[in-house]
């Protein structure tokens, strides 16, 4: 059945909400109010998750035919500072339930349109996931990230600031275990995790293993999954000793 293989294709790409209309044509300004990271879905074993909303959101989903179903939602309950993203869940939540209508376009970047009962048009731009690119789910590790850069060399980059971090261990009930690893200097990218200084960051991060990495690279791409903990760092006050 088509449900077979477009499950496979939507398990295999994130989803990034590019337009969407109501049944007037007219473009749904609250779904796009943050410009720079559009809303976002992930399918996965019958479970979706929604995320670049103010809360993380997700619940089941089935397939039939052209059909899409969308089971009970359920969600995290922060509240967020810009009320147009406070908002944002409730509009995503509303079009993402019940039964609607799909097709995909398949392309290099396929196109999944989801039409709602209202009859809301909403079109996503599939991007592979980091488990397709790389071939596998990834190791899951934990890094503390330090409020402040330091400077390292780099070949192409003059001038480059490098992250802090050391590792950080938990056991399978989410408490923290052990000691934490030294500090070291990182020298690559946290795909998906922008460093702001002054604020340490607890990280959940999928280790993904790279097939025959090109001479001097690294053997290992580092994706973010989730901000565990962000703490302001306040700077140390110099204080001025009397001569």
């Amino acid at each position: 059945m088509p449900a077979i293989s477009d499950n496979a294709t939507l398990t295999s790409h994130s989803w990034m909400l590019q337009d969407a209309r109501n049944a007037q044509g007219m473009l749904i300004t609250p779904l796009f109010v943050q410009a720079s990271k559009p809303v976002q879905v992930d399918f996965n074993n019958g479970r979706f998750n929604i995320s670049n909303t103010c809360n993380n959101m997700g619940g089941t989903y089935s397939l039939y035919e052209n059909q899409m179903t969308f089971g009970a939602m359920h969600s995290t309950q922060k509240m967020c500072v810009d009320s147009r993203i406070t908002a944002l869940d409730y509009e995503v939540s509303k079009r993402l339930r019940g039964a609607n209508t799909y097709s995909i376009t398949p392309a290099e970047q396929p196109i999944l349109t989801i039409t709602t009962s209202d009859g809301d048009i909403l079109k996503l731009t599939g991007v592979q996931t980091p488990a397709t690119r790389y071939g596998s789910e990834g190791e899951i590790i934990f890094l503390e990230v330090a409020p402040q850069t330091t400077p390292c060399s780099h070949p192409q980059i003059p001038n480059k600031q490098c992250l802090q971090i050391r590792q950080v261990y938990y056991d399978s009930y989410g408490l923290k275990t052990g000691t934490p690893g030294q500090w070291q200097t990182f020298y690559q990218d946290i795909e998906g995790y922008s460093f702001q200084p002054g604020i340490r960051n607890l990280l959940r991060v999928k280790r993904y293993k790279i097939t025959n990495p090109p001479a001097d690279s690294a053997d290992s791409a580092y994706v973010l999954d989730m901000v565990v903990e962000s703490q302001v760092i306040k700077p140390r006050k110099q204080v001025k000793l009397p001569r």
